[in-house]
């Protein structure tokens, strides 16, 4: 089953992942589990930026589902483009896409996933609504940034 990606979602980051000769596996391609990696490289690179690191002792996002469509066979040598998007966001998740692309062949998509992202406080074990705080940033990626600020 092949899941597609919304026409309205976002672009809200970029980020360039080296493969690793440790990331094939015995047929010499990338490993399927990989491109789940370079995913979450992708999510935590955003959330970071953005100052939103996830808190023990506080709130943070937390990945409810995941998907991945293998489109081309990544291979060593080279590097990765994933291009984060943000989809649809409610009170208390919001659904994130990724594009992965080599950066000596950026016009391909080599595989396409996502991931709902459910905003949780870690101590009570719950989902919460994502605060005022943490929404204006997600809101706010992917523009350019206010003069000034």
């Amino acid at each position: 089953m092949k899941l597609e990606l919304p026409e309205d979602k976002k672009l809200v980051h970029t980020v360039v992942v080296p493969i690793r000769w440790g990331d094939m596996d015995a047929m010499g391609h990338v490993n399927n589990t990989l491109y789940f990696r370079y995913m979450e490289i992708a999510r935590l690179d955003w959330f970071f930026g953005m100052g939103l690191p996830a808190d023990p002792k506080g709130e943070g996002p937390v990945i409810v589902n995941a998907f991945c469509n293998f489109i081309r066979q990544l291979e060593f040598p080279g590097d990765v483009l994933v291009r984060t998007y943000l989809g649809t966001m409610g009170r208390t998740s919001f659904d994130t896409y990724h594009e992965m692309l080599r950066t000596d062949d950026p016009n391909t998509v080599y595989a396409n996933g996502g991931a709902t992202v459910v905003w949780v406080d870690f101590p009570q074990q719950k989902s919460v609504p994502v605060s005022d705080h943490a929404r204006a940033l997600i809101e706010r990626a992917g523009r350019p940034p206010l003069l000034g600020r």
